[in-house]
């Protein structure tokens, strides 16, 4: 009985101390991991979310880039971080893809973190170098397989968004070419205006200023609906490729074993920031939206990664492209 007790009043202390923590959470700055370089997509939606959530937290959010093997080395920095709600990861759909892509990887996907909230889905568009010969969306695919063994797609590297949008794209027309990986978006972009390479597919944060600017040649969306920020692009389902739907959506993560209660004091400085008219017109101007609040909760992120993993490792395998 006394064992027993002792072992209660054990428990008890360690709930106590982990509610005392949270209250005075956070004490000092928090840096949020991005597993990609500065100035790309990714990174472009942390530092917007990071300030506001910093307001709401009352401590600042800085971001760090940790870069590398299509965001693995940053997930598993986070991974391998204290689980004292200081360390925080802003990963996109890679997070769900890589658990395929990586036949190897330092952590579990589904077990190494805990959930924070979704950030928002951002849209992919095809476009290609401005002087691309098709008119359009149906003349691109029909250049594409005829051209297969000459024609190049350019990607952020294996595992970034581009990536995995042209590796639909490739099994959707049911024809393989040549793909050009490059470290980074930036890169991967800055040729294409070049013209080194001929097309890619990439999120509107990255490619909404050159479509507006006329710098790239636009195609199709890869959402289900028309785009508000370009009406005038189709769909790639209008076009009659539905199975190439696919939005890049992005979400927050600790390490496992942070205290449930700072992750929900996280999930509800998140829920300010993307309710705050500002982020939402930034977000408007990359052809975006925030989450809603129901969806910036760690139930929502855990069951999106879940339903991800499962729907990306069928199209991974199919393809036998590995990163590793």
């Amino acid at each position: 009985m006394a064992i027993r007790s002792l072992s209660g009043a054990f428990c008890a202390a360690i709930v106590l101390s982990s509610a005392a923590f949270a209250q005075g959470y956070p004490e000092r700055q928090i840096t949020m991991v991005v597993p990609f370089a500065a100035g790309g997509p990714t990174d472009t939606v942390a530092r917007l979310v990071g300030e506001k959530m910093s307001t709401d937290l009352g401590r600042q959010i800085i971001i760090e880039n940790v870069g590398g093997a299509g965001g693995t080395l940053g997930a598993a920095r986070v991974a391998q971080a204290d689980p004292d709600g200081y360390t925080l990861l802003l990963h996109h759909i890679g997070m769900a893809t890589s658990a395929s892509l990586y036949r190897s990887l330092p952590y579990d996907t589904l077990e190494a973190f805990e959930y924070v909230g979704l950030v928002t889905e951002v849209p992919m568009v095809m476009v290609a170098r401005r002087d691309f010969e098709p008119a359009d969306f149906p003349a691109f695919i029909a250049y594409v397989k005829e051209n297969a063994g000459t024609v190049s797609m350019a990607n952020a590297g294996i595992g970034a968004a581009s990536h995995l949008c042209g590796m639909l794209f490739q099994s959707a027309i049911e024809t393989q070419f040549v793909t050009v990986p490059y470290r980074g978006t930036g890169p991967a972009m800055t040729d294409l205006l070049g013209g080194q390479v001929d097309f890619m597919c990439d999120q509107t944060t990255n490619t909404s200023q050159q479509i507006r600017g006329g710098t790239v040649k636009a195609y199709a969306v890869t959402t289900p609906e028309r785009l508000e920020l370009f009406p005038d692009l189709p769909t790639v389902a209008e076009e009659g490729l539905p199975q190439m739907e696919v939005s890049i959506w992005h979400g927050i993560y600790a390490p496992k074993g942070t205290p449930e209660e700072v992750t929900e004091r996280l999930s509800a400085a998140l829920q300010v920031a993307l309710a705050d008219p500002g982020v939402a017109r930034s977000m408007a101007d990359l052809g975006t939206a925030p989450s809603p609040a129901e969806d910036a909760t760690p139930a929502a992120l855990k069951n999106q990664l879940e339903t991800e993993i499962a729907r990306w490792q069928p199209v991974i395998e199919s393809a036998g492209v590995y990163a590793d």
